[in-house]
């Protein structure tokens, strides 16, 4: 069960109207790594959650604060619409606001659409995508797609915040930049306290012996140079902690020269120089051909 709450989780009042800022913030949104994006990852993860209760539990408390920066988001953006179009109210009398939108580099929908409100859109209009989300039931798996997605996060938003010079937008930008701080912090300990009670690679009840144990821990250059020789994963022991790392530096094919069939009649594909294709009227011709030269 969800109650909301009134008042917002933190301050979401921008000093002065910003339309075309406010399009830069849909991105935070309704982007791929928006607010909306780790809200439903963490809420589906969460009610899918089969683990300890203790992983549910805290899952369903972040994904629960996520609600409330959606919210904060959402309202910062209708307030940064406030004057919409981009230009001042009395220049635009007599004219048509969505052009003027366009022309003032603003998001038209903020005007035909919303009626000067927040959409779940990236900044370019893209709708959210629930194809955005991962939870797969495996919360290692899970936890390390959380912390790409504060990564990814914390990264836009401090890009936004470098963008304005508006006091009320960087405070509420500080505000959820701090709290993707102790997200990424959350996911690595949560991580890291996974991978103690279990192997390191995903998923770890698969039996190790099956995989071709030629090239499971093998680093194999194909680019040109050797530069990548020198990193943390071409030499030494593996972090799975199973074997040591081996590198390649002239990887050849180990496969088969690939050589298909030709499609049947029905699939119309191309057809080679010389070639019948049983059931066509070419092959009933030839068929017919040898039937009469019996005779």
């Amino acid at each position: 069960m969800f109650s909301h709450v009134k008042e917002l989780q933190y301050n979401a009042k921008p000093d002065r109207p910003d339309p075309v800022y406010a399009k830069k913030l849909q991105e935070i949104l309704g982007g791929q790594f928006g607010e909306m994006s780790v809200m439903m990852q963490y809420l589906f993860q969460g009610w899918n959650c089969r683990a300890d209760q203790k992983y549910k539990d805290m899952i369903l408390d972040i994904g629960t604060e996520e609600i409330a920066h959606v919210e904060m988001i959402a309202t910062m953006i209708a307030q940064l619409l406030d004057g919409a179009p981009a230009r001042e109210q009395d220049e635009i009398v007599g004219q048509n606001p969505a052009v003027e939108a366009v022309l003032g580099g603003m998001n038209p929908q903020h005007v035909i659409v919303s009626g000067i409100g927040a959409t779940p859109t990236d900044s370019v209009g893209y709708p959210w995508n629930s194809r955005y989300i991962i939870s797969s039931g495996n919360l290692l798996a899970d936890f390390r797609a959380n912390l790409n997605a504060e990564s990814q996060g914390r990264l836009q938003v401090c890009r936004l915040y470098e963008s304005t010079t508006d006091p009320g937008v960087r405070d509420m930008l500080s505000f959820l930049i701090a709290r993707d701080t102790m997200h990424q912090n959350q996911w690595m300990a949560a991580i890291e306290e996974l991978e103690k009670n279990q192997k390191a690679v995903v998923p770890s009840t698969f039996p190790q012996h099956l995989e071709n144990q030629q090239v499971n821990y093998s680093f194999m250059n194909f680019s040109q140079g050797e530069e990548s020789a020198e990193g943390r994963w071409a030499s030494g022991k593996t972090l799975d902690g199973q074997s040591e790392f081996d590198y390649i530096a002239n990887p050849t094919a180990m496969g088969q020269v690939p050589k298909l069939q030709p499609a049947p009649a029905y699939i119309h594909g191309t057809v080679e120089p010389g070639q019948i294709i049983p059931g066509t009227e070419q092959a009933n011709f030839e068929q017919n051909q040898q039937g009469n030269d019996l005779h």
